[in-house]
């Protein structure tokens, strides 16, 4: 049974994805399939800000530069590459026991010199444009540092949403674990890129997945099959938007590039969408 129409998850690719998602939303825009319509939109990572944009209304055309926030003063990203080899280290290993992994993890997240909170948390509300949840559907993951645990945040959890998109933003090494409600959360993408999962009730589900090159698709599949959406489109990189990337999803000269690699291929995408998005809810 199906309670809702249509559902958007935005998936994790670091900031490089990010502008790619953005100029692929904005794309989509331009040819009639306007990914704010969603019902529901899952937003994980670097699909948090995306998410965010989509779902409080904003112009994704503001994304087409890297935004940086209004403080110039601001504290610049300070990545701990230890720890970030740590952090890589054990997520390589992870399948035997992925939960004591995650914790692992968490330990070298909270362990990592990344600089402080606000910092990140300024950045974030800066690419993500707004400070209230908005009144739609929004659904944005996070992984608890200290226990390893999955949270899914929303309008309801009482958290700011420029923190929450910190949070699910903040991969070890990289960002701080941002404190919400008095726990320290890190990137929402360490238990799926995805978070497919949580679509589940979906009529027509659409997956917007900057790593799908990178990664085993059967991952994908496992969130899908929970899903059991009656429709699903999955968009992933082309080769001319993965060559536009480069070899770095954390590489910041890389963001106009990829944004306007993901301007090019909504051309292609729309022609995939636009049947399931308009017509998700006649059949069952």
């Amino acid at each position: 049974m199906h309670t809702f129409d249509r559902a958007l998850a935005l998936g994790a690719g670091g900031p490089v994805g990010a502008a790619w998602m953005a100029g692929l939303a904005c794309g989509l825009g331009r040819g009639g399939v306007d990914l704010s319509e969603a019902d529901l939109i899952i937003g994980t990572s670097t699909g948090a800000i995306i998410g965010a944009v989509l779902a409080t209304g904003q112009d994704l055309d503001r994304l087409a530069t890297p935004v940086r926030p209004a403080d110039t003063n601001s504290t610049p990203p300070q990545v701990d590459g230890r720890r970030l080899g740590e952090a890589f280290a054990v997520l390589g290993s992870a399948a035997s026991n992925p939960a004591e992994a995650w914790r692992r993890v968490g330990q070298i997240a909270l362990a990592a010199e990344t600089g402080p909170e606000q910092a990140h948390v300024t950045r974030m509300r800066a690419m993500a444009g707004a400070d209230q949840w908005p009144d739609r559907k929004l659904l944005i993951t996070a992984m608890d540092a200290e226990t390893g645990e999955q949270e899914v945040f929303d309008r309801a959890s009482g958290a700011p949403l420029p923190c929450v998109v910190a949070a699910s933003t903040a991969f070890p090494g990289i960002y701080p674990p941002i404190t919400i409600n008095g726990r320290r959360y890190m990137d929402g993408s360490l238990r799926s890129a995805t978070n497919a999962a949580l679509a589940a009730g979906a009529r027509t589900l659409v997956v917007i997945d900057p790593q799908a090159h990178l990664f085993p698709r059967e991952l994908l599949q496992q969130e899908l099959a929970v899903a059991a959406a009656h429709t699903v489109v999955t968009v992933e990189p082309d080769s001319a938007s993965i060559r536009a990337f480069g070899s770095d999803l954390n590489d910041r000269t890389a963001w106009e590039p990829a944004y306007q690699a993901g301007l090019r291929q909504a051309t292609d995408a729309a022609e995939q969408l636009r049947l399931a998005w308009q017509t998700g809810s006649d059949t069952d």
